[in-house]
């Protein structure tokens, strides 16, 4: 629970301090209002914006109607079974929005190699309606050398865009240049219950695998068989290695708990047969 929180308010930290150093600089994004028009009058209130993106933790998924970019009726139930990864851009964003994706790409293909290459699934969500066409994201997809194999790049109806960035806490504003949004990706556990927010364009790996560890952990909790027992002591010696910036299997834990264990086991056995010693005399 420590780590979790330490990862939690790093990620809250950066994103805070990327916006304080913003106001410092007297650089002050345009906020839209309802409407969508830009409105340069208005400060975002990012502390409201990353409330608002944590308070749908724990929420569950509105099985909103997408198409993929090849053009295929999809929904989140059918991404159900596995953890999911959702991260929303806008295919007319040149700077952020592919930065984070690559990035991204970056932390999903460490998170394979550390955890099983068909563990969870990814999707890329375009939030700007008609424009991010499934022509728009496989462009999008294509110009960002993304070649994972489950990674979906997705285009939601029109009319359930407001309903799906409620649903996922994703505030954004439209801006003359564009639109204003923190750059976040949403953790979804395996019954498609938001679980985790993670935010910048960039990040600790720990703070993205942290969480599908966890989740993978409490899947492999839910039926005791000696699979999900030898996942489990897979996902708990697999960590993470600060020098190489990657993930590493550390079997030494296993070992070190199994003979303290076994240590422990041997000196009730011994402390037992005393005692019985002892009353027979």
């Amino acid at each position: 629970m420590r780590g979790r929180r330490h990862g939690l308010a790093v990620g809250l930290r950066r994103v805070l301090l990327i916006a304080g150093a913003l106001a410092a600089a007297g650089v002050t994004p345009a906020w839209a209002g309802a409407s969508g028009a830009a409105n340069p009058s208005r400060v975002p209130d990012y502390r409201q914006v990353i409330a608002s993106s944590q308070a749908a933790i724990g929420r569950p998924l509105a099985d909103v109607r997408m198409r993929d970019s090849n053009g295929k009726d999809v929904r989140f139930s059918d991404y159900q079974g596995r953890p999911l990864l959702i991260s929303l851009v806008y295919t007319g964003c040149f700077q952020a929005c592919p930065v984070a994706t690559q990035f991204l790409a970056e932390a999903v293909r460490e998170a394979r190699r550390a955890l099983g290459h068909d563990r969870f699934t990814v999707v890329s969500i375009g939030f700007n309606q008609p424009f991010d066409s499934p022509a728009a994201m496989a462009t999008f997809k294509r110009q960002n050398r993304i070649d994972e194999p489950d990674w979906h790049f997705l285009s939601p109806d029109p009319t359930q865009v407001d309903a799906l960035t409620a649903n996922l806490g994703f505030v954004y504003e439209a801006t003359p240049k564009g639109f204003d949004h923190v750059t976040q990706v949403t953790i979804v556990d395996a019954d498609g219950v938001v679980y985790r927010q993670v935010y910048g364009e960039n990040f600790d790996l720990p703070m993205l695998v942290q969480p599908l560890k966890e989740l993978l952990s409490g899947q492999a909790s839910r039926e005791v068989t000696l699979e999900n027992i030898w996942e489990k002591v897979i996902l708990y010696c697999t960590v993470y290695d600060p020098q190489t910036g990657g993930y590493r299997a550390n079997y030494s834990l296993f070992f070190e708990i199994f003979a303290g264990l076994t240590t422990l086991g041997a000196i009730a056995w011994y402390t037992l047969r005393e005692l019985r010693r002892a009353r027979r005399a």
